[in-house]
């Protein structure tokens, strides 16, 4: 196995959310396709109207991380199969993990506010206005 990606299932706000990521985590988008642009272009009936101008697949990096993301998950109007993810911010300093956790949490819900555990300096848990999951964590030094 080469590596492991996550993929983000939006119903229409990617664009929303990838705009919080680059404010709040410092995305960068390598690459956006609409599905107006798509060079197979969808079956009829298969996006809800307006949906075109929607994202069809959107590939950013978050650090050294690859995610990628789209709108289309929920074009059939039906979700199936597993639905429970959180991606996992590591940083170095407990102010930046707070501006982080601070800008995800904006009008999202706070599951676990930000505080010192046995094995992190800060860590907490939200779900952002998007209904991502997130873990913001600063790691304590390992014991020798």
């Amino acid at each position: 196995m080469k590596k492991v990606e996550p993929y983000l299932i939006f119903d229409g706000q990617c664009e929303e959310a990838v705009a919080l990521y680059k404010q709040v985590l410092g995305a960068e988008v390598l690459f956006s396709m609409r599905f107006k642009d798509s060079p197979e272009p969808s079956p009829p009936g298969m996006l809800p109207p307006g949906f075109e101008n929607k994202i069809m697949h959107l590939h950013m990096k978050i650090g050294a991380n690859s995610v990628m993301a789209t709108d289309g998950g929920g074009c059939s109007g039906e979700r199936k199969g597993f639905h429970g993810f959180s991606l996992t911010v590591s940083l170095d300093d407990t102010a930046e993990a707070e501006r982080v956790f601070a800008g995800l949490s904006a009008d999202g819900t706070v599951n676990m506010p930000l505080t010192e555990t046995f094995f992190a300096r800060a860590f907490g848990t939200l779900t952002d206005k998007f209904g991502v999951g997130w873990m913001i964590m600063v790691e304590k030094p390992m014991a020798s």
